[in-house]
């Protein structure tokens, strides 16, 4: 009896001990199953890390005077933060091209931005906000050049920045015999220089960029004439799908933002007007 008694109080010691050992392991496995979202990380740092192109002039570009970040996408950015009360904004440069695929690989970045159409495409990337603003393609030449309608594009070589929805659309006007061949670019900036350098003949791109460059950079360009534009898109901010309190966050700042006027003079400030405007 005694040794059985003896053999019980040992169990129960052993049952003790490893009790103690585990106890902390099993605390500290649950404790770290509580993670901060990534809107509580942001705060606490004080910085959101961004990812977009560095030369999508008007909708983000790398200032190289002030090294800031510029255009329309920056200016709402800092808008936003502001309300937030986000004090830096860190970025990591990426092509428009590959802007999706690495903000899905890259845990450090938490939003994308830079011209993003919302589309089913990119909504099976990432989550988006409500749509920021709206707009349309439209196709842009040498000022000097005979052609002048979509007829005339037969025999033209078209250039689109690569991974947009544009491009897209030039490769299906080439399978419909309504263009010689597609010349596909990795920036805005690349189709510009291809067209003054004689390497295309016209080029597809947002209106929102088209117009910007013929205002500002470069009077020898002109849009084609009676051009309709068949693709209508709306802007947004990428998020990742499972950060949801961000996503809220950034869509109650943006419906702030439509309500009290400032992200209207955002896009005044830009060139654009309420055509480009999304109310609800």
């Amino acid at each position: 009896m005694k040794k059985i008694f003896t053999s019980i109080v040992i169990i129960n010691i052993i049952g003790i001990i490893i009790g103690l050992m585990i106890a902390p392991r099993e605390t500290i496995l649950a404790d770290s199953s509580i993670e901060k979202d990534r809107l509580e990380i942001i705060k606490e740092k004080g910085i959101i890390t961004i990812a977009a192109p560095s030369k999508e002039i008007p909708f983000f570009w790398i200032n190289q005077e002030t090294n800031e970040m510029s255009g329309i996408d920056a200016d709402i950015i800092n808008e936003i933060i502001r309300r937030l009360g986000v004090n830096k904004v860190e970025i990591k440069e990426v092509t428009f091209a590959n802007l999706l695929d690495k903000f899905n690989t890259d845990n450090s970045i938490d939003i994308a931005v830079g011209g993003i159409f919302i589309t089913p495409e990119s909504e099976n990337l990432a989550a988006f906000t409500q749509p920021l603003y709206k707009e349309s393609e439209t196709v842009i030449v040498p000022r000097f050049s005979k052609i002048n309608f979509m007829s005339d594009l037969k025999n033209a070589v078209v250039g689109v920045e690569k991974g947009t929805i544009f491009e897209d659309l030039a490769k299906k006007w080439k399978e419909n015999n309504l263009i010689k061949d597609v010349l596909s670019l990795e920036s805005t900036t690349d189709l510009f220089d291809a067209i003054n350098n004689g390497k295309i003949d016209a080029g597809l791109a947002d209106s929102i960029i088209i117009n910007y460059y013929i205002k500002e950079k470069n009077p020898l360009l002109r849009q084609l004439k009676g051009y309709t534009p068949e693709l209508q898109g709306v802007m947004g901010i990428a998020v990742k799908k499972d950060d949801v309190s961000l996503l809220n966050a950034l869509d109650k700042a943006i419906n702030d933002m439509k309500a009290d006027g400032a992200l209207y003079s955002i896009l005044v400030k830009n060139g654009l007007d309420k055509n480009n405007m999304i109310n609800n």
